[in-house]
């Protein structure tokens, strides 16, 4: 059965984006880079929430600069031909390989894990992502956690009165002191 994983960047105290709705604390860093772009080539099909969907739009152009980098270029290949599926109530339609979900958010996970295919189910957008954790459905909590204190905006992790109980299956620090932090769910 495919895993549900959530992977972001998140500062210290635990934010996804600052209070101001900006992640310019996430400096662009070639190694953490390449690092999420592996990421990305290891999952079967992308979750998005609406507003990570529209700041994603971004890369199903950007490959047409031809003086981007190799690792930009790389991400975009990969990106653009991963599925995707978009949780909005406001869209009427999407770009590239996306579609706009069917069902709700459970169902489509469901179907999922059903379908024969390779690759885990990764879902981004913390709103999103806080949706599935409510209802039991991460299995991984894969955290880029940079060295800064946001002081609020929207949290990585939900804010429900649940336990989740972690085990821990691999930690990387990076040159750059970003601490790679990935858990899988307890069962």
């Amino acid at each position: 059965m495919r895993s549900v994983t959530y992977s972001m960047g998140v500062s210290l105290d635990g934010y996804v984006v600052g209070p101001d709705g900006g992640f310019d604390w996430t400096p662009p860093d070639e190694e953490v880079f390449r690092f999420a772009t592996d990421e990305v080539r290891e999952a079967g099909v992308h979750l998005l929430g609406r507003r990570l969907y529209e700041t994603m739009l971004y890369w199903e152009t950007v490959d047409q600069n031809p003086s981007l980098d190799f690792s930009t270029l790389d991400f975009a290949t990969v990106w653009k031909a991963l599925p995707k599926v978009v949780f909005s109530t406001t869209l009427s339609a999407v770009q590239g390989n996306a579609r706009l979900a069917s069902g709700g958010l459970a169902e489509e996970i469901e179907r999922l894990r059903a379908e024969p295919g390779d690759g885990n189910i990764a879902i981004g957008g913390a709103t999103l992502a806080a949706e599935a954790a409510a209802s039991g459905l991460i299995d991984e909590y894969r955290a880029r956690v940079y060295p800064v204190l946001v002081g609020g905006g929207i949290p990585f992790f939900p804010q429900h009165e649940r336990r989740v109980d972690l085990e821990l299956v691999e930690t990387r620090t990076f040159g750059s002191r970003v601490v790679y932090l990935r858990y899988r769910v307890v069962r």
